[in-house]
């Protein structure tokens, strides 16, 4: 089994706060994930203080990770800059590396730059990236777990205005829907929220669980998460995912655990829950399958 930790949108900067990052490493050095997946936004206006505060804290997470650049990692009024070299301050100050891939013996996780200067707030994934990302999916194992990380959604948020998706998303999630991939992790909203493709590009394929996490590290929650804190725990069994979201609360000083989530890997079968389910506190046998995040 495989343990993953999701953040997203820590915002080093002017709304970053010290103590939910502080508040992260313990979750981290208490649950010992297999990997740490941050979908973006590392700085709140790429400068290279910033961006260098995000490097030690990711060299303080003992276990791998995987990290992708988000839009407010582009700089936005240093303006030749964004346009001439988005991705300069970062490669500099942070990593070369923009799509980075991990691979184990139980998973495959592939991140996807969709920040983009002349893009502003939406996103954008990159028809000739997909065709890369189509190449390594084709090659891998089919019993991986196969996980896209991207920063910016493929799916519109509940309860959240008339937010668009980001582009060429239709034709992201046919091949990601025709490919096997199992999960989807994205932030770049500060609202957590959980979803399938089949609700949003119904193609009549196994569906993809597409997995939002709210701002862990900032003061910028937005709609029904304004001023609270998120992050995603995925657990990996043989032939299902249960996904815990965790929100922080300052009275306990730790992040607790909110709601649970528990899907079945349509490559998978029989489905069970064996190996996933811990009880929350005071209860017996195992929570609720259909609880969600809306």
């Amino acid at each position: 089994m495989r343990q993953i930790l999701h953040i997203s949108d820590v915002h080093f900067g002017p709304p970053h706060l010290s103590e939910l990052a502080a508040g992260v490493l313990t979750f981290i050095a208490d649950r010992q994930p297999d990997l740490v997946v941050i979908s973006g936004d590392l700085t709140q206006r790429a400068k290279p203080h910033q961006f260098k505060g995000a490097r030690q804290f990711v060299d303080q997470i003992p276990v791998p990770s995987l990290v992708v650049p988000g839009n407010h990692d582009v700089p936005l009024y240093r303006f030749w800059e964004r346009f001439l070299d988005p991705y300069g301050a970062y490669s500099r100050h942070f990593s070369e590396e923009l799509e980075p891939v991990y691979r184990d013996e139980e998973l495959l996780v592939v991140g996807i730059n969709t920040a983009h200067g002349w893009t502003f707030k939406d996103g954008r994934i990159r028809l000739h990236r997909l065709l890369e990302v189509a190449q390594v999916l084709e090659e891998a194992s089919p019993d991986l777990l196969k996980v896209v990380v991207a920063h910016h959604h493929l799916i519109p948020p509940p309860w959240f205005g008339t937010q668009r998706v980001l582009t060429n998303a239709y034709e992201a999630m046919d091949l990601f829907t025709s490919l096997g991939v199992d999960l989807i992790l994205s932030g770049h909203l500060h609202q957590s929220f959980i979803g399938n493709s089949e609700e949003f590009y119904p193609q009549g394929r196994p569906p993809v669980v597409i997995l939002h996490s709210g701002t862990t590290t900032s003061n910028r929650g937005r709609a029904r998460e304004r001023d609270k804190n998120t992050c995603n725990w995925i657990r990996v069994g043989s032939d299902s995912l249960l996904v815990s979201n965790f929100r922080w609360e300052s009275s306990l000083g730790r992040f607790a655990e909110h709601s649970r989530h528990w899907y079945p890997r349509h490559s998978r079968s029989p489905y069970t829950l064996e190996g996933l389910v811990e009880p929350l506190a005071g209860e017996e046998g195992p929570p609720e399958a259909t609880a969600i995040l809306r």
